[in-house]
């Protein structure tokens, strides 16, 4: 059938230095639509925080809302070319990256988790979503975060599994330190009974060497696109960290 060149609305194309996939086309025709951005995101997961901020909304939408979907729109607009790009390397470690945005919500000040999984140099997994409960703590939403982080990577490392390829202590990078000490550290249990039970699996994944939490500056912390607004020079470093490039600059 020849080589892969579209498949369910993304664009992909093939060269030495690796595989890009983008949904430029489909880009295009969103510019003409009020619609349709949480798909988008497949490819673009530069935008997944506002667009899953906005869809919260979506039932009872304000002006202001609208005009926050514009400015999408006119970012879209302006890197209609980009998409996320699969270098070619021998690379195959896991990692996870974690982070939250404690008591963002200014309606119900719920924080905010995002997430990103890489498989060598390249993106694979990301999320961003509001957590059920309103955390107390900044320790307490990291922990949840990084929890949500375990569960993703748990599932792809028996995927993987079933390709012959075994990872033990993957990492899931944090920039909490609090956090970090609840997973590693016992003597906190009589400090952490407010948070829920079903985010302490985390802590025993940890003692059994399945995940290993590390420290990461907040400089380096590549989650903080999937939970909070950045500046311009934040999110375009993070941006090109994660992948996400303009297509003409890498393929001739």
């Amino acid at each position: 059938m020849g080589e892969l060149n579209f498949f369910l609305g993304l664009q992909i194309k093939q060269c030495q230095e690796g595989i890009y996939i983008s949904q430029s086309k489909y880009t295009k025709e969103l510019l003409n639509m009020i619609g349709s951005l949480l798909y988008l995101t497949a490819s673009r997961p530069d935008i997944l925080h506002v667009v899953c901020l906005c869809a919260r909304f979506q039932s009872n939408p304000k002006e202001s809302h609208m005009s926050a979907v514009k400015r999408i729109f006119r970012y879209l607009k302006g890197t209609i070319q980009y998409g996320l790009f699969y270098p070619k390397n021998e690379n195959f470690s896991l990692k996870g990256y974690s982070d939250s945005d404690y008591a963002g919500n200014i309606d119900d000040r719920k924080s905010t988790s995002g997430s990103c999984q890489f498989l060598g140099d390249c993106l694979v997994s990301w999320f961003s979503k509001k957590q059920n409960c309103v955390s107390l703590s900044t320790a307490e939403a990291e922990y949840i975060s990084a929890a949500f982080c375990c569960t993703q990577l748990l599932w792809m490392k028996q995927t993987l599994a079933d390709y012959k390829c075994s990872f033990e202590n993957v990492p899931i990078f944090c920039d909490n330190i609090s956090a970090i000490n609840i997973a590693q550290n016992p003597v906190h249990h009589n400090r952490t009974k407010y948070i829920e039970i079903r985010h302490h699996f985390l802590r025993d994944c940890v003692s059994k060497q399945k995940i290993e939490i590390s420290f990461v500056p907040s400089q380096d912390q590549l989650a903080d696109i999937f939970t909070k607004p950045l500046s311009s020079e934040t999110f375009a470093s993070i941006r090109a960290r994660l992948g996400i490039m303009h297509v003409g600059k890498l393929i001739v």
